[in-house]
């Protein structure tokens, strides 16, 4: 051996593997679910480049193989798989997940539990191996080299790690554990095949190890998803689920489906119960495995799954692509899209079977990721209707709590002569409940959608109609059909009041379009609203704390002739343009939106309350 080079680990990564040894998991076992893990995938990636190079294969089955050797206290994985070259070694043993491992310290929790489904989302798991190993020794080799050298990998797990050449006749990867002292159950010859049967079961390649003289295969190797569902466990299935997701709770639901017929596939696919860590970030998708005759092609399909479904884990094995297939090409078959589409089917109809007849669970999956479900809705066009028979809301109605109500129950509430669905749109759901908008409407008996989150805005610009009802905006627009016709009384009030709303349109004519009098309000004495035209006062907000350009319209204020307040003001008086302000401040207030000179209207109001 020669050409010996010292390294230290980055800061964070000797953090990390402090952490693994001494409080991240209480169950120990899963280093091994790793490492086959790891191997398995150094095995697909092989099989694949092989599809274009077959010198790339050896003569040997594609396997792995567990030795243990009890005098030695070691236990040694190795893979004829892909290999690595000196500097893979480094960037993937000796600098892995780099990127990620700060964020994986600082998402920690301190639940062993919960901190352990961490691990392999954040692409750490090699580490676990020092949970039960004082020193790994990793040796191995890249397919496709001529040389007959490889690299070799040491480390105590203690700040530093080894680098230098070493001798590897075959292409692949071995790694050898040196265990602990505390640490004897692992080499026992059951209790691996127990952690392999437990964790691995499903891989669909041989995992042998020595009975007597001889290796024997102690998996199944049989692809999990290519079984009759009836000869599945429920154990199984859960057990295929937490390896590809790395995930211990059980799913809510679990989609096995064989497509037979011009297009042949078959689909495995499961719903989490738990949102991942990085649910949010739209980019990091993990979406579907792809598979074709049983041969891995792709980790991540994201032309298999639309973005909304991204939460969703599982595999696809299409008997009809070619081996060959690449992600361009993929984005241009008409299979693809047949699959996508019959993905797509099959999870909004799990998730509708699962409100209707799990109403609990439905409630669960909703608080997880009824949010992400929501952008289908602005950018499936297809599956609009069906995405939107899915959402749920809280609502002005006193029976109705929570982000509880569908809206076929909102229309099923209507009164016969209601043709629209109202809704008002906030930051939060308390606010959009507070908002002032929503006065005639409960003074009426007439129920609205609360919506709170950002996303909102988006799902109605986008969903203008539902079943033949239109849904409009309870702060856009005027409400000419709330209005009470034979309201005599407030005629008159209005009729009285009018050079009060000629001299606020003329105080106020920087800031606002027009001043009319409402019909909205019961008992605020003023309140925003966009011309039906314009974009609501939330959407721009939205959008502009989000960095994006966004028109700039003027509301409309509307003011309510029945208010003391507003009945008492007197155009004449010196401090009518204050009281035109204050009133366009609260009025921009109640509706979540910031005033542009706080100190000026707390002057304001200071120097009107001391009068």
């Amino acid at each position: 051996m020669s050409n010996i080079e010292t390294h230290n680990f980055e800061t964070e990564i000797d953090q990390l593997m402090d952490l693994m040894v001494h409080s991240l998991y209480s169950q120990k076992e899963i280093f091994l679910r790793e490492l086959v893990s790891n191997s398995s995938d150094a095995i697909d990636k092989l099989r694949f480049q092989a599809i274009t190079d077959e010198s790339l294969l050896g003569e040997d089955e594609l396997a792995i193989t567990i030795d243990i050797d009890k005098e030695a206290r070691t236990i040694t994985l190795s893979d004829n798989g892909i290999g690595m070259n000196r500097e893979e070694v480094v960037e993937n043993i000796g600098t892995i997940a780099r990127s990620g491992t700060k964020k994986f310290v600082e998402a920690l929790s301190g639940d062993q539990k919960t901190d352990q489904n961490l691990i392999g989302q954040f692409g750490v798991g090699f580490y676990s191996v020092f949970m039960v190993a004082d020193e790994v020794t990793l040796v191995s080799r890249k397919a496709g080299d001529e040389a007959t050298a490889g690299t070799q990998w040491r480390s105590s797990g203690k700040g530093k790690y080894t680098l230098e050449d070493a001798t590897r006749e075959q292409t692949g990867t071995s790694i050898t554990l040196h265990l602990r002292k505390d640490e004897d159950e692992f080499l026992e010859d059951y209790r691996l095949r127990s952690i392999i049967s437990k964790y691995s079961d499903h891989i669909d390649l041989p995992i042998k190890m020595k009975a007597e003289d001889e290796y024997e295969t102690v998996n199944s190797a049989t692809a999990l998803w290519a079984r009759a569902k009836n000869d599945i466990s429920k154990e199984e299935y859960e057990n295929f689920y937490q390896s590809l997701s790395y995930d211990m709770e059980s799913p809510f639901s679990t989609l096995h489906h064989k497509v037979e017929g011009n297009l042949e596939y078959t689909s495995l696919l499961f719903i989490p119960s738990k949102a991942p860590f990085d649910l949010w970030n739209r980019e990091q998708r993990h979406g579907l495995k792809l598979y074709v005759r049983r041969v891995f092609i792709l980790d991540d399909a994201e032309q298999l799954l639309p973005s909304y479904l991204r939460f969703v884990r599982g595999i696809v094995d299409c008997n009809d692509l070619p081996l060959n297939v690449s992600r361009e090409v993929l984005q241009h078959n008409r299979d693809i899209e047949k699959i996508k589409a019959g993905i797509i089917k099959r999870v909004l109809t799990e998730i509708k079977r699962l409100a209707k007849d799990e109403p609990d669970t439905f409630t669960a999956f909703w608080n997880e990721f009824g949010t992400v479900l929501k952008e289908g809705v602005v950018e499936d066009h297809a599956n609009r209707e069906a995405i939107a028979e899915i959402l749920r809301y809280a609502t002005t109605s006193d029976d109705v709590d929570g982000e509880s109500s569908s809206l076929d129950e909102y229309i099923s509430r209507m009164p016969e002569d209601q043709t629209t669905i109202y809704y008002v749109t906030a930051d939060t759901a308390a606010a959009a409940a507070g908002s002032p908008h929503l006065e005639i409407f409960k003074k009426k008996g007439i129920e609205v959608l609360l919506m709170g989150h950002p996303i909102d805005e988006w799902v109605v610009s986008n969903l203008t109609e539902y079943k033949e009802k239109s849904l409009q905006s309870v702060a856009k627009g005027d409400l000419d059909d709330l209005k009470d016709e034979d309201d005599d009384k407030s005629k008159d009030q209005e009729k009285e009041l009018k050079p009060i709303l000629k001299k606020l349109g003329k105080v106020l004519e920087d800031k606002i379009k027009e001043v009319r009098f409402t019909n909205r309000l019961t008992d605020s004495p003023a309140c925003l609203v966009a011309d039906e035209n314009d974009m609501g006062a939330n959407l721009e907000r939205i959008l502009k704390a989000a960095g994006q350009d966004a028109p700039t319209s003027k509301p409309i204020l509307e003011i309510n002739p029945a208010h003391t307040l507003i009945k008492n003001l007197n155009p004449r008086k010196k401090d009518f343009e204050d009281w035109a302000q204050v009133l366009f401040d609260q009025a921009a207030l109640s509706e979540g939106a910031p005033i542009a000179d706080p100190a000026g209207y707390v002057k304001r109001v200071n120097s009107l309350l001391s009068k």
